[in-house]
């Protein structure tokens, strides 16, 4: 006789239904918290997989250092949602990736200029983000072929940077659709040279659909010999002698922003201290985050993981003024008292929470430096 196995099936088939919507349940979640942060999903770079922290974008300096000093501030009562390095409001730091690119051969409007497209996606920013900020960054590095190199005249480039205005028809003159934004040289030395602009005016107009066409970065060798100034070509095929090569250039610009929703006081968190002695009352219990639990260590940059702490415990009768008990809930657990099976007790719910402030990549690979709500629970009450 054959043992019926319709019970056995259901229970599979009723694991099977648990665990995907357990599973479904769980994406739904991490998509409410990306989207948070402004992502539409968790940040891939260049390609179809995942990659390690150390092959991505380099994290700029300023942006490890504005981390470091936002972990102090949230410590301390701060003034919220200020950049103090830039004078200006915000809560959300982008250093948004070049996207130009650059061009082949020599200059059509100076045959004496190397030309480089710079374009920066401004649909990165939420619509509800306010600008405060975008300050482009254009640093060239400059690495002599011979040492003796070293000891001549220091080299100067002539820098010139245009807003293109409009996309140029095949044929048309270039320059007619360009308006200069800056002009000036630039010595080039062992060391980084850098050169910056404020353009917020002009990236807020590139937040507009249609309106961001980039810019144009002219170099020009400030010497009385132009072919100095080795010309690019695709596939490097160089000459053997360049009596200048072309400095690697390194695009950026800064967009500092304020999301209005995302932004309180700061709580003084060294003052929290939890009780480690066990307790069944409605308390504050420690509970450390660590990214890589929930497969986040590919796109976070900083911090690793972060005490985020959690409720629990009961809320008996009577309530004591340690519990932070609000007048409904003093009365619901004077109810529940009389009544335990028709009245539930009043639930330990966080009631105070403070910012941690998080460096990760965004879904175009830029590093973002953020400033993040509601992420540490500091004290528990019964509501």
């Amino acid at each position: 006789m054959r043992p019926d196995l319709t019970p056995l099936l259901f229970a599979v088939c009723f694991l099977d239904v648990w665990d995907l919507s357990h599973v479904e349940e769980m994406q739904s979640q991490e998509r409410i918290f990306l989207s948070s942060l402004g992502l539409s999903g968790q940040p891939r770079a260049a390609g179809t997989h995942l990659q390690p922290l150390q092959a991505r974008s380099h994290v700029p300096s300023a942006l490890w250092r504005m981390f470091r000093r936002s972990e102090k501030l949230h410590t301390q009562e701060s003034e919220p949602c200020t950049v103090s390095e830039y004078g200006v409001r915000g809560n959300i730091i982008r250093y948004v990736q070049d996207q130009g690119r650059l061009v082949s051969g020599w200059s059509s409007s100076c045959q004496a200029c190397v030309e480089k497209q710079l374009y920066f996606n401004m649909s990165v920013l939420q619509p509800v983000e306010l600008l405060s900020l975008a300050q482009l960054e254009v640093n060239f590095h400059w690495k002599p072929v011979r040492s003796a190199e070293l000891l001549q005249a220091p080299r100067a480039l002539g820098v010139s940077l245009y807003k293109v205005m409009r996309a140029t028809l095949r044929g048309a003159d270039p320059q007619a659709n360009r308006r200069l934004l800056l002009s000036q040289s630039v010595q080039l030395q062992p060391e980084p040279t850098s050169v910056t602009l404020d353009l917020t005016s002009l990236a807020e107009n590139w937040r507009k659909p249609g309106r961001n066409y980039g810019l144009v970065l002219e170099l020009l060798p400030l010497s009385a010999e132009p072919q100095d100034l080795l010309p690019f070509h695709p596939g490097n095929s160089l000459p053997l002698e360049p009596a200048l090569i072309l400095p690697l250039i390194q695009a950026s610009l800064v967009a500092v922003s304020l999301n209005p929703q995302q932004c309180r006081s700061r709580q003084r968190r060294s003052a929290i201290h939890l009780p480690v002695t066990p307790s069944n009352v409605c308390k504050a219990r420690r509970l450390y985050i660590d990214f890589k639990d929930v497969g986040w260590q590919d796109w976070i940059i900083a911090p690793q993981g972060y005490m985020a702490n959690y409720c629990h415990g009961e809320c008996p009768f009577p309530l004591s003024e340690s519990l932070n008990g609000t007048n409904h809930a003093i009365l619901q657990t004077l109810v529940h008292s009389l009544d335990p099976h028709g009245t539930p007790q009043p639930c330990c719910v966080p009631i105070r929470l403070s910012p941690i402030s998080m460096l990760y990549y965004d879904n175009n690979d830029n590093v973002v430096l953020r400033h993040y709500q509601d992420m540490v629970v500091d004290e528990c009450g019964c509501r």
